[in-house]
């Protein structure tokens, strides 16, 4: 790939890595299943079996109980192989609470993803997205 790029595909894909968090956060689960492809993967941080589709993705974000939470993302790492295939890392610290709460429940959580992105109709999705927790943080 060219340097110019190259260096756009990475800033498309910190983008799109930061607006999967922006959109978890908002609770738009509909546009966050969005930025996966139609048969993407997604593994949670916190584990459990892979979520195979972008409907089965926004079904089990749906699924889960209302809640507040702030993912702050940090070391984005793009590795674009291609113009259309490029690999990711990125590090996330989760703080979170029940609805209508001030103060974050305990413990927050310090992990990343992994990511495989495509690139369809111009666009970077994530065709697989797998996650994990490094830490707990307090009590």
């Amino acid at each position: 790939m060219e340097p110019m790029a190259r260096l756009l595909a990475e800033a498309e894909i910190a983008r799109l890595v930061l607006r999967y968090a922006a959109l978890n956060d908002a609770g738009d689960y509909e546009a966050l299943a969005a930025l996966f492809t139609a048969d993407g993967v997604f593994i949670r941080p916190s584990g459990g079996e892979p979520v195979v589709g972008r409907a089965a993705i926004l079904a089990s974000y749906k699924a889960r109980a209302p809640r507040i939470s702030r993912h702050l993302v940090s070391n984005i790492l793009a590795d674009v192989s291609s113009s259309e295939s490029a690999r990711c890392t990125s590090a996330i610290l989760l703080y979170s609470a029940a609805p209508g709460a001030q103060a974050a429940a305990s413990p927050a959580l310090l992990g990343g993803f992994a990511d495989k992105l495509v690139r369809v109709n111009g666009a970077w999705l994530f065709a697989e997205r797998r996650g994990w927790i490094d830490l707990k943080i307090g009590s």
